[in-house]
């Protein structure tokens, strides 16, 4: 195959939320528009997903340490979609900390210019914290895009979260990792 057959690939970098296990949700969205995707959960996030059926969609194994040496690679990420991202790995990651395998990730995305789409599962009470406000500004400045505000994500109040699992919009994080990745193969742009 060559470069221009190759379909597009996306990280899906699964964190430890409640929407966690609608994420086979994005992959079939993005199967439909021709991606293939890599799940790359945190270690808690494990708990929160079906392993085995998302292997089965994928045709992957869900990644979620460093590989060992002699296990293959993933094929390098077109577009790294975060979701749900929490307020723990939003501030990890604005901070430099690379402590999981998906952190290690996201570590190397901006030097990698490998667009990054954040959507968040976080409450008012963490959401109005300055830690994770200068996180959100931080990843900002670096590239990333995080959709959080009026018609995107908008936080929840404290213990309100169950009400949100079905109204999660994982279609607006494919959404933006396709306009990302098309004008970052744009040369006119």
């Amino acid at each position: 195959m060559t470069e221009s057959e190759r379909r597009n690939f996306l990280y899906v970098i699964v964190c430890a939320a409640g929407p966690a296990s609608g994420v086979g949700g994005l992959v079939t969205l993005a199967q439909q528009r021709g991606w293939d995707a890599q799940i790359i959960a945190t270690p808690s996030a494990l708990e929160f997903i079906d392993v085995e059926a998302l292997e089965a969609q994928t045709g992957r194994p869900v990644r979620h340490r460093y590989r060992k040496p002699g296990e293959p690679r993933s094929p390098k990420a077109d577009a790294i979609i975060v979701a749900p991202a929490t307020y723990n790995t939003i501030n990890k990651w604005a901070n430099g900390i690379s402590d999981t395998y998906a952190l290690g990730i996201l570590a190397e995305a901006p030097g990698l210019s490998v667009p990054v789409v954040i959507l968040p599962f976080v409450n008012t009470a963490l959401a109005m914290r300055r830690p994770f406000q200068r996180s959100i500004e931080a990843l900002r400045q670096e590239g990333a895009r995080i959709l959080l505000g009026p018609g995107q994500f908008e936080p929840h109040a404290p213990g309100t979260g169950g009400d949100r699992m079905d109204s999660y919009p994982w279609h607006l994080a494919m959404d933006e990792a396709e306009r990302l990745h098309s004008r970052a193969d744009d040369p006119q742009r």
